[in-house]
């Protein structure tokens, strides 16, 4: 496959995007009585000390024991919050959903850090309000967010139904967290009251384990049909998930292998969606929970079985792990098409436990880049698996020394992601393809992202905080979702379109320096263009852009939008400059052909704000003339 990515890459090859394919890398190494023979039962799997060794956790723990303790020590009276009920309500009320998340991931937190504290210590002191925190979640109708009961409940309300059983990203989330309590806490809870593990078995079982045995949720991909939806990151997350309770919890051989088989099934439909090439759709910050979870699940599977079913070597699974390297820009930026922040480039540790697993010295390089950047974390939160997996391996990963090193150019044929570097002139350019339904899309078929010095200067402004309107119908009249403010045209005055069916054409990188595509069919019907070909150039530190187009007709004037960090100075004629930091780059232009204008930006959204700042600004080219067909050029140094 790597032979078959250079050549296309060379050559200007086209390969058809996103097709998916049934490949079922996983069914096809066990079929469900194989993969019975292979299970490791009765928990024998786990590869961490017991509770009872501190010697061993002590060694797990290093300098770190102290910390964990300190953290739990800090929530030793800590007050458990209630959600109301009108916490949930409020979602349906006004959109915000956030007044649910806060108390929710605030007890969710405490628990985990009392857990880790525990674990670190081992003398029973952070027992009773484990338990507090235990029962607490028990105690709680779902463990899912009001934002996503709403998707699952018949009645579409927001306010969890007793008899349903939502089993969501985060429910799995609080399920995984739960059965690593019960394993390790279990024989000390029933020295309290063997009331406390009797109720937490019976929790996980029906919340999680028997809920995913049911099915229905869409997240399992049971009724995927090839270009109608997607298959994003809920997919993996849920799914490792969901391996985690069985793996914990279940003693019955066969539920085990029905159980394990199952989810192997749904995970191999993330996989036969995501394209070989190894992009993620969603981005970086995505991926975390995209490709990153399919690798935890992927480990967790590896260790079930002995090691016997490993699909490490996989070219796809390769190449889905490389992509984080490369999606890095430097200083902490990352390529942030779609709902993708600019600034998440990772977990170091994890990162580096994935290229270890596919023996890639390209992302073992860069998650120990990140590491010196980053500096030594302390492996914290509601993932405990991340959480040892990372005291399991931190000497390991403090002895790798190979240095980092990035390409001239990445080119992704199937998702259409492009990426050229000019490391001697410190710039690198990344564009797209692709099409306008890829989960948590944008309307941004053939936008560019250009970064100057590891720093961006013309940008994706992602995403702000998620609320009703993200993901309802009125996703595309949220600025940050629309067109004209990414980098690219309104044509005929008409912005792209979301849907699967507008998509770019013919989008190929020829000579390692020039990436090109018809961003035409992004475009719905009033826009009345035949084609327009975008061309980016990147050669010697300048980026040339050219747009050559032609029209059914001329209703209205054409505009070319640039989206900035930072001030854009318009000043002078034909030219606008842009300063970033101590960073500037001039954008010229035909000043007979274009009128400029500059809009500044404003916002307050916290998540847009710890970004950007507060403003961004949008520069806007538009034609003095309408015509059915031209050639715009225009130089970015």
């Amino acid at each position: 496959m790597k032979k078959l990515i250079l050549f296309a890459m060379l050559s200007g090859l086209v390969l058809q995007a996103s097709a998916y394919t049934e490949r079922n890398i996983l069914q096809h190494k066990a079929t469900e009585a194989q993969l019975k023979e292979m299970l490791i039962t009765n928990q024998k799997w786990v590869p961490y000390p017991t509770y009872a060794d501190r010697t061993a956790w002590d060694k797990l723990t290093g300098d770190w024991k102290a910390q964990y303790i300190e953290k739990g020590e800090k929530r030793l009276d800590y007050a458990w919050v209630t959600v109301k009920a009108t916490d949930y309500i409020e979602f349906e009320r006004s959109g915000n959903r956030v007044i649910m998340q806060d108390p929710y991931f605030a007890n969710r937190a405490a628990l985990s850090e009392l857990f880790m504290a525990e674990l670190a210590e081992g003398k029973g002191r952070f027992l009773d309000q484990i338990i507090n925190g235990v029962f607490y979640f028990c105690e709680m109708t779902s463990w899912a967010l009001s934002a996503h009961t709403v998707q699952v409940q018949k009645d579409g309300r927001a306010l969890p139904d007793l008899g349903v059983d939502v089993f969501d990203i985060f429910a799995g989330d609080m399920g995984s967290l739960l059965s690593w309590i019960y394993y390790y806490l279990h024989d000390s809870f029933d020295k309290v009251d063997p009331e406390i593990s009797r109720r937490l078995r019976h929790e996980i079982q029906h919340r999680i384990i028997d809920a995913f045995m049911k099915g229905g949720f869409g997240w399992m991909a049971e009724n995927f049909v090839e270009g109608k939806g997607t298959i994003n990151n809920w997919n993996p997350w849920s799914n490792c998930n969901a391996l985690l309770c069985f793996a914990l919890m279940e003693n019955d051989p066969d539920a085990l292998a029905k159980e394990v088989y199952k989810s192997m099934v749904s995970i191999d439909k993330f996989i036969n969606y995501s394209n070989v090439d190894g992009a993620c759709e969603e981005g970086p910050h995505y991926w975390d929970a995209a490709g990153g979870k399919m690798y935890d699940y992927l480990q967790v599977l590896y260790y079930l079985t002995g090691g016997k079913l490993n699909v490490f070597d996989d070219t796809q699974v390769k190449n889905m792990g490389d992509y984080m390297a490369h999606s890095y820009a430097g200083n902490g930026w990352v390529v942030n098409f779609a709902d993708c922040p600019a600034r998440d480039s990772g977990l170091p540790s994890h990162i580096f436990r994935y290229g270890k697993a596919i023996n890639s010295p390209v992302l073992m390089s860069h998650a120990k880049y990140l590491d010196q950047v980053k500096g030594d974390i302390l492996p914290a939160g509601c993932d405990i698996l991340r959480n040892i997996e990372t005291l399991a391996t931190r000497e390991e990963f403090s002895q790798y020394s190979l240095e980092r090193t990035t390409t001239p150019f990445t080119w992704y044929p199937q998702t259409e992601f492009c990426y050229i570097r000019d490391k001697a002139k410190g710039v690198m350019l990344a564009a797209k393809g692709g099409h306008n339904a890829e989960s948590h899309n944008h309307n941004d078929v053939g936008s560019f992202i250009l970064y100057k010095n590891n720093e961006p200067i013309f940008i994706d402004a992602g995403v702000g905080t998620y609320t009703r309107q993200t993901f309802g119908p009125e996703r595309y009249t949220i600025w940050t979702m629309q067109t004209n403010y990414h980098n690219l045209p309104l044509i005929n005055g008409v912005a792209q379109k979301n849907g699967r069916e507008f998509h770019a054409a013919n989008a190929q990188l020829k000579g390692g320096k020039t990436f090109s595509l018809d961003i035409a069919g992004a475009y719905p019907a009033e826009a009345d263009v035949k084609s327009w070909v975008r061309s980016y150039n990147l050669n010697k530190g300048v980026l040339r852009i050219t747009d050559k187009f032609a029209l059914g007709s001329a209703k209205a004037a054409n505009q070319v939008n640039f989206l900035t960090w930072g001030k854009a100075d318009a000043s002078v004629a034909g030219v606008v400059t842009v300063t970033v930091k101590n960073e500037n780059m001039s954008l010229s232009y035909d000043k007979n052909l274009f009128d400029c204008s500059v809009d500044e930006v404003t916002f307050d959204d916290p998540v847009l704000t710890r970004v950007w700042g507060n403003v961004v600004c949008r520069v806007s080219l538009t034609a003095k003339k309408s015509q059915t067909a031209g050639t715009y050029s225009f130089v970015i140094k």
